[in-house]
């Protein structure tokens, strides 16, 4: 096993590493106390883009933890700064699959978003959409669906903020964004641009934000096809908690691994202990 050395920042996941729903996982608290007692710098990476960075540092706060919005970085924060860096946000009009999380990051860039069935059509040539992002939806309708579907095949860009099919819940496994974006292909026959993890994009921006090297960042995930194949994918190393999606059983058929294997944040704070 690699030693557990030369870590200066952490890029971490949260669902299924922090917590199962609204449950926080046991040793919440005693990790992130540790990691302000080491100074060691970290951005909570998370796939859902169902939330807002106020509505995350409000949720750690109930659970014990108190951090900075410049400590989250979400899939759709990470999808509106791809797409501000890809296209001019003043003249383009997008249409989003998604809650005020996916939502406020577009605006944030400048970007016009269109509603329901506004649509590009000979008497309205220039009222739908040039992109469609899809990112996690509890409220999920056939009118959401059937907007995109309509905007995606009249030639719209088609950008999904994750791929996660499944989401760990206090209740149990469900579906994920990864699932809607199937639906949606399944009906337009196009594939999406992916933003989030196991894409490296979301790993550059944080190591960006964190002033770090890969060389010296480590990811904690709790997903095998995501997190890690994401840390892999922006030649970092990466550090898999079993309390999440992923098991070790699932790595005998893999052609990448984790740098480690620990089996919660509990373990991973005693871990850190050594630094």
């Amino acid at each position: 096993m690699e030693p557990f050395n030369n870590i200066r920042a952490l890029i971490i996941d949260m669902d299924g590493v922090l917590w199962h729903g609204d449950q926080p996982l046991a040793g919440l608290t005693e990790f992130f106390q540790l990691l302000r007692e080491k100074q060691l710098p970290f951005i909570l990476a998370t796939n859902n883009a169902g939330m807002t960075q106020e509505e995350y540092v409000t949720k750690l706060a109930r659970m014990g933890v108190v951090v900075t919005q410049n400590e989250i970085l979400t899939s759709s924060m990470a999808t509106a700064l791809y797409l501000a860096q890809h296209y001019n946000p003043e003249t383009t009009r997008v249409f989003v699959i998604g809650v005020e999380g996916a939502k406020q990051p577009l605006l944030a860039q400048g970007f016009t978003l269109t509603d329901l069935y506004q649509l590009n059509t000979p008497e309205t040539p220039h009222e739908g959409a040039d992109i469609v992002v899809c990112g996690l939806d509890k409220g999920i309708t056939w009118d959401k669906l059937a907007t995109a579907t309509l905007n995606i095949r009249a030639g719209a860009k088609f950008i999904g903020t994750n791929a996660d099919v499944t989401l760990p819940t206090e209740r149990g496994i469900t579906h994920g964004n990864g699932a809607i974006l199937a639906a949606i292909q399944a009906a337009t026959d196009v594939a999406p641009t992916i933003v989030g993890k196991p894409e490296p994009i979301m790993y550059q921006q944080a190591m960006t934000l964190l002033g770090v090297d890969a060389a010296q960042t480590i990811a904690i995930g709790d997903r095998l096809n995501t997190d890690i194949l994401g840390a892999v994918n922006a030649n970092i190393r990466s550090l898999l908690v079993l309390t999440g999606i992923s098991t070790r059983e699932e790595l005998e058929t893999l052609d990448y691994a984790p740098t480690w294997i620990m089996d919660d944040i509990q373990a991973v704070t005693e871990k850190l202990k050594t630094l």
